[in-house]
This record gives C-alpha cells, structure tokens and sequence, in this order.
C-alpha cells in the first residue's frame, strides 16, 4: 500500500424511496450489511446488522430506519466504520432487501427509490435500483480488505429473488473472484 493510499475507512450507505400512495400498504426497505471471515470470506456471513441489531464492536450500524419512506431526504442510512473492525473480517457486503407487508415486491413497485455511498463528502456510487426492477433484495456494495490490510470499493447492484431472511444468509456467496 501506498503511503497516501489508505483505503477505505469510512462509509456511509444511504437509501431513500417514495411513500406509497394513499390506500396502499407501505414500502419498507432495509439496508443490511454481512461480515465475512477471512478464513470463508464467501461462506457464511460472521455476523448480520440490519434493522433490529448492530456489529458487536459498534463498527456497524443503523443511524436511521424508516418504515414507509416518509422521511426528508435520505430514508435509511448505516454506517460502516472498516478502519476499525478486526483483522478476522475480510469482508463486508451491503444489501437493500424490500419487506414483504402484506405480500413480496419487487424494485418495480418502489417509487423512486435511490441509492447513495459515499466516504466522507465523496460520493463512491449512486443508482436507483433501474437494473434490478424485478428484484426482491440487491447487493449494493462489497468492501474487500487487500494484503496490506487496507478496504478496497468494488461496487455493482446485483438483484435476487429471495425472502429477507434467505438473502441474508446467502447475499455474500455470489460473486466470487
């Protein structure tokens, strides 16, 4: 690694949506974030954070959640701390999955819903879920730690078809080098 190069610290994932119309149930989404092993690090995940938890350190976690997509500009945001979670990590992965209340959805039925990751006050990727339209959940964003120890960005959103719990048990496994 590079003297100016540090990699990765930092991040913020941040997702927002349109409430659902009058007379519809509402549209929740969840960002959920996965640590691998660096003995499996496309096995199963080390630990989950989402909604109702957060990484046993405090790297990881939830600064704000919403239900509905009635919140002013960003709906849900967490929080990756990668400078500080333990050497036994050797990856994260990011995933926005759609609650299924009262039946499943698919990023079709979401109104206008968006992504934002940045570090700092720059921005490292935004979509708006466009490639995955008949999705139910979607990996956002893979953070690798390198041979130096420092966090390497790989983005790309990647649609399954899974229930919540499936997804997050499994979002880690695809994609191997």
């Amino acid at each position: 690694m590079n003297a100016l190069n540090k990699g990765i610290r930092k991040v913020e994932i941040a997702i927002k949506w349109d409430p659902s119309p009058a007379g519809q149930p509402p549209t929740d989404l969840d960002v959920v974030a996965a640590t691998y092993s660096s003995g499996d690090p496309y096995g199963d995940p080390a630990y989950v954070v989402h909604f109702d938890s957060r990484s046993p350190d405090g790297t990881i976690y939830l600064n704000r959640d919403s239900r509905d997509g009635k919140g002013f500009g960003w709906d849900e945001i967490m929080t990756l701390e990668l400078d500080r979670l333990s050497e036994r990590y050797a990856r994260v992965v990011v995933g926005v999955v759609i609650q299924p209340q009262p039946e499943q959805r698919t990023f079709v039925g979401v109104i206008n819903p968006g992504l934002r990751i940045r570090e700092g006050y720059t921005v490292l990727a935004e979509d708006d879920f466009g490639d995955v339209l008949g999705a139910t959940a979607a990996t956002v964003a893979e953070f690798v730690r390198d041979g130096s120890g420092a966090w390497d960005f790989r983005p790309g959103i990647h649609g399954h078809e899974d229930d919540p719990e499936t997804f997050t048990r499994t979002m880690g496994r695809a994609h191997q080098p």
